[in-house]
């Protein structure tokens, strides 16, 4: 069986100018709720919001977080983080998350950490292209913590069967 080979898998990809006219930069911008915005009007379109989702890469020179659909490329900005934990559900004793992109992958309490907020955030697609990547749990998520939470004298903890962590403060 033939499979179709997309542009992006030429070495040379991600080193090909813009077509005449037009720029690598775009004003499409991520926001720190996971909501993407062009010209600063949101993305509202479903489909078209999911799909930013699924093509957040980085560009494998500089580094700079791209949006790729294997035929074309642009940068973009991210004002937080580039994924977002939708939801967690729990399977055999570990804590699986629902990423904004349409993957799930188990959580890794050992990367869990918190700003001055309260936000949490964690790394996720360590064995992706371009990863590892950090990713914020969305306020939903955070609820769904609870089941694998620990409280005591010295703190909280989340505890999965791949291990105990303590939430810094």
């Amino acid at each position: 069986m033939v499979r179709p080979v997309k542009p992006s898998e030429h070495p040379e990809f991600f080193r090909f100018p813009a077509p005449e006219g037009r720029s690598r930069e775009s004003t499409i911008r991520l926001d720190r709720e996971g909501r993407f915005f062009h010209d600063d009007a949101v993305v509202e379109h479903p489909k078209l919001r999911d799909a930013l989702h699924t093509w957040i890469a980085r560009h494998p020179d500089d580094g700079r977080y791209i949006l790729t659909n294997g035929y074309d490329w642009t940068y973009f900005t991210v004002e937080d983080v580039p994924f977002f934990v939708r939801s967690l559900r729990r399977a055999e004793g570990d804590a699986i998350l629902s990423l904004s992109d349409g993957t799930e992958e188990a959580l890794d309490p050992a990367t869990v950490r918190a700003n001055e907020r309260g936000e949490l955030y964690l790394t996720v697609k360590r064995d992706a292209k371009g990863g590892p990547f950090d990713a914020k749990l969305t306020r939903f998520a955070q609820t769904q913590l609870d089941p694998f939470l620990e409280a005591d004298g010295a703190g909280v903890a989340i505890v999965t069967k791949r291990g105990r962590a303590r939430i810094p403060a």
